[in-house]
């Protein structure tokens, strides 16, 4: 009797307030194995109820939003899901952005242009470590 159990994808939920990057982001982030993109956002307010709904595992947000601030998403999370795994993923990724995030409770961060390779790693670490969990049927 096989008492394992499946292992479930990475649930991801993009939080990107250009459509055209959000859709880069989830074409690359979803070729890799074990990861699943579950939702996607151009804003803090739909994304939180989204990623909630959605029961992502990862929460991957850009810090410029179409309304709020990726910041102030990646707090909300913190405090309300403190098990979604934050990633900020941004252009702008200066000392400040980082230390904002890093304040704010945020996993990672990685530039868009300088570290999405690093990004995609980080995912991919993630999607081969996870617990295991029934799946979702």
């Amino acid at each position: 009797m096989n008492t394992s159990q499946p292992i479930a994808a990475l649930r991801i939920f993009l939080v990107e307030d250009a459509a055209t990057v959000r859709r880069k982001i989830a074409l690359l982030f979803g070729t890799i194995a074990g990861a699943l993109i579950v939702g996607e956002a151009e804003d803090g307010v739909t994304a939180l109820a989204a990623i909630r709904e959605r029961r992502a595992d990862v929460a991957v947000v850009d810090l410029r939003l179409a309304t709020g601030s990726g910041v102030d998403l990646i707090a909300a999370l913190t405090q309300t899901m403190p098990c979604v795994v934050t990633i900020a993923l941004t252009n702008h990724s200066g000392p400040a952005f980082r230390a904002a995030c890093k304040t704010a409770g945020a996993h990672y961060f990685f530039d868009k242009t300088a570290e999405f390779d690093a990004a995609c790693r980080t995912i991919e670490n993630l999607a081969l470590t996870r617990s295991p969990r029934v799946a979702d049927q």
